[in-house]
C-alpha cells in the first residue's frame, strides 16, 4: 500500500513538473508552480528557508522520499529502469535488479565538493551542471518542447481545416545548439546509469543526494527487518534500486535508500518493514539463514504478476475497443482518407512555404535574417538586479526559457555562464506588460516585478551605429525606432544639425538617444528595418537602475 502510493505521488509529481517545461503558455504555472520552488537546489540559492527546513525535516522524518516523490530527475531514473526491465524479457529481467555493492566515498566527497566551491565562487555554469532538477528542465526543454511545439502546429493546420482555430502556430526555433549538446550528454549518461545501476547516478554524482543520504541516516521512519522470518530468497535485495541492502549482513545503507519500498512489497514473508524499527527486534549485522540463494530465480515471478499482466491486458483490449467507437471532434464525423491525406500533404507544403514568405519580400527582394550582435555587457532580464546576483543564483533550468512568449530568452554560451538564460533581440522584444520571467524563477535569480515597476527598471542602454542606419547609408528618412520606442527615449533630429559637415539632404532625420529615460526593452533594435545588423542595439548594464 505505501509502495502504491510512493508511485501514485511521483507519477503526479513528474507529469506536472514535465508540463511546467513543456507549457509555452505558462497556463499550468499558477496551480503547479510550487513544485518547482520545492526543489532542494533552487530554494537553497533563493535561501527560502521554509522549504529548506520543510526538506530537512522530512528527510530526517522518513529518510530520502524526497528524491522518489520530489526530484523529476529521480523519478525519471525510476521510468527508465522500469522500462528497461520491461523491455528485456522475463528471461533478463531478473538479472538487471542490482544486488548490494558498496558505497563510492570518493565520488560521494567530490561531485558535493565541487558544488560546494561553484555556490561560493559564483561558478554559475558548474551549479547548473550538477543540480537535478535544472538537469531535468534542461532536458525537457532542449529536446521534448520542440516536439510539442511542432505537434501543435500540425495541430493548429488539422483543426484550421476543420474551421476550428483551437490551437495556434508557434514559432519553432533552436534555442542554443551547446545547451543541445548538453542536453544530448546528460540524458545518456542519466540513462545507461539508470538501465545498469539504478540509483548510482543519485548516490555517487547528484550532491542533493549525499547531503540527505547524511540526514537520513537519522530518519525516524525507515526500512528495516522485524523479525527473523527472512528465508534468505533474496528478492528484497534483488530489487533495490539503490544496491544498499545486504542481506548477508541484514543492513541497510540508510544514506543510499531512496525510500522506493520495493524491499518492503518484494519480501513474501514480512521480515521487512517501513516505520520504526523495534528495539528489541534483530540486531543489524546479524547473518541471514541458511541457503539464502534459495529462491533467486523466482523473484517478481508468480500468479500475482500474471494476474496484473492480463488485466492489463484486458483493460488494453477493453481502451481499443472504446477508442474505435468514438466518434469525430466535437461531435463531427471522422475525417475520410481523402481529407486526411489532403491535411496532411497541406502540413508537409506549409513550412516550406512560410519561409518562402519570410525570406521573399514581394517576389523582388530577399530578405535577410537579424542577427544577434555581440554585446559588450550582457543583458539579463528585468528582475535580475545585476549581472552578478543573475550569476550566482540561477541553476540554467531553462523554465523562463520556456515561458517567455517574445522569444528573448535564449542559454548562454560563455563559459562562466554557460547554459544561464540571456537575452536577445532579433525575434522579439522584451514587452512592458509581460513578467513572466520573474513569476516562475524559482531560484531567486530573477526576482518578481509588477508591471508598474518593470516600466521604470533599466536593463541597459540603446546604442546608435551611423554606418549601419539607413538613413546615412541609403539617404532615406526612418523613425522606426522613435515611433516604437513605448518610454519616447528617442527622438529623431535633422542629420544637419548632429552633423554641420554632411553633404545630405537636411530633410534625413537621425536617432537622438536620451540615457536617461532608456530601459534597454529593444524594440528599436528589433523593428529596426537594418540587416543582418540593426542600427540601434542594446548594450546591458552591470547593475539594473530605477529612472
Amino acid at each position: 500500500m505505501l509502495k502504491t502510493c510512493r508511485i501514485f505521488l511521483a507519477v503526479i509529481s513528474i507529469v506536472l513538473m514535465t508540463a511546467l517545461f513543456l507549457d509555452f503558455t505558462a497556463t499550468v504555472h499558477p496551480f503547479a508552480g510550487f513544485l518547482a520552488k520545492l526543489q532542494f537546489v533552487p530554494a537553497l540559492l533563493a535561501l527560502n528557508l521554509a522549504v529548506l527546513v520543510f526538506l530537512v525535516l522530512l528527510t530526517l522524518l522518513f529518510g530520502r522520499v524526497y528524491c522518489s516523490v520530489l526530484c523529476p530527475l529521480g523519478i525519471f531514473q525510476d521510468a527508465v529502469a522500469a522500462l528497461a526491465r520491461r523491455l528485456t524479457g522475463k528471461a533478463q529481467r531478473k538479472t538487471s535488479r542490482h544486488a548490494f555493492a558498496k558505497p563510492h566515498r570518493l565520488l560521494r566527497c567530490i561531485f558535493p565538493g565541487l558544488f560546494v566551491l561553484a555556490i561560493v565562487c559564483g561558478a554559475g555554469s558548474l551549479t547548473a551542471l550538477l543540480d537535478p532538477y535544472a538537469t531535468f528542465g534542461r532536458m525537457t526543454t532542449a529536446l521534448v518542447q520542440p516536439l510539442v511545439m511542432h505537434a501543435n502546429n500540425a495541430l493548429s493546420l488539422l483543426a484550421e481545416h476543420l474551421d476550428s482555430y483551437a490551437f495556434a502556430p508557434v514559432e519553432v526555433w533552436l534555442v542554443s545548439v551547446p545547451l543541445l549538446g548538453i542536453a544530448l550528454f546528460l540524458l545518456t549518461v542519466v540513462t545507461v546509469l539508470a538501465v545498469r545501476h539504478g540509483r548510482l547516478y543519485c548516490n555517487a554524482i547528484c550532491p542533493v543526494g549525499t547531503l540527505l543520504g547524511l540526514l537520513s541516516r537519522a530518519a525516524v521512519f525507515r526500512p528495516h527487518f522485524t523479525s527473523a522470518a527472512c528465508r534468505g530468497c533474496r528478492r528484497c535485495e534483488h530489487s533495490c534500486k539503490s544496491s544498499c541492502l545486504d542481506l548477508d549482513h541484514r543492513d541497510i545503507d540508510l544514506s543510499r535508500c531512496v525510500v522506493c519500498l520495493n524491499c518492503v512489497a518484494s519480501c513474501p514473508t514480512g521480515a521487512l518493514a517501513y516505520g520504526r524499527p523495534d528495539r528489541a527486534g534483530p540486531a543489524s549485522g546479524q547473518p541471514a539463514a541458511a541457503g539464502s540463494t534459495a529462491g533467486l530465480t523466482g523473484a517478481g515471478e508468480g500468479p500475482a504478476s500474471a494476474q496484473s499482466t492480463g488485466a492489463a491486458t484486458s483493460s488494453r483490449e477493453h481502451g481499443s475497443e472504446h477508442d474505435r467507437g468514438r466518434g469525430g471532434i466535437h461531435g463531427r464525423a471522422p475525417l475520410s482518407r481523402r481529407d486526411f491525406l489532403r491535411t496532411t500533404s497541406l502540413a508537409a507544403v506549409a513550412a516550406p512555404a512560410a519561409e518562402a514568405d519570410k525570406l521573399v519580400d514581394g517576389g523582388l527582394a530577399a530578405i535577410v535574417d537579424k542577427v544577434n550582435p555581440q554585446r559588450a555587457t550582457a543583458l539579463v532580464p528585468p528582475g535580475a538586479q545585476s549581472l552578478r546576483h543573475f550569476a550566482r543564483h540561477c541553476t540554467g533550468c531553462q523554465l523562463c526559457v520556456a515561458v517567455c512568449p517574445n522569444h528573448v530568452l535564449r542559454a548562454a554560451t560563455g563559459l562562466v555562464t554557460l547554459m544561464q538564460p540571456e537575452m536577445g533581440y532579433e525575434r522579439g522584444y522584451c514587452r512592458p506588460e509581460c513578467t513572466r520571467c520573474g513569476e516562475v524563477c524559482p531560484a531567486g535569480a530573477i526576482l518578481p516585478v509588477t508591471r508598474a515597476e518593470k516600466a521604470g527598471l533599466q536593463i541597459g542602454r540603446a546604442v546608435w551605429t551611423k554606418e549601419l542606419c539607413i538613413a546615412i547609408s541609403k539617404g532615406h528618412s526612418c523613425d522606426n525606432c522613435a515611433q516604437h520606442c513605448p518610454t519616447q527615449a528617442i527622438t529623431m533630429v535633422p542629420l544637419a544639425a548632429a552633423d554641420p559637415a554632411s553633404t545630405r539632404t537636411p530633410a534625413i532625420r537621425i536617432p537622438a538617444i536620451n540615457d536617461a529615460r532608456c530601459t534597454g526593452c529593444g524594440a528599436c533594435e528589433y523593428l529596426c528595418p537594418a540587416r543582418p545588423l540593426s542600427a540601434i542595439h542594446v548594450e546591458g548594464i552591470q547593475v539594473h537602475a530605477a529612472i
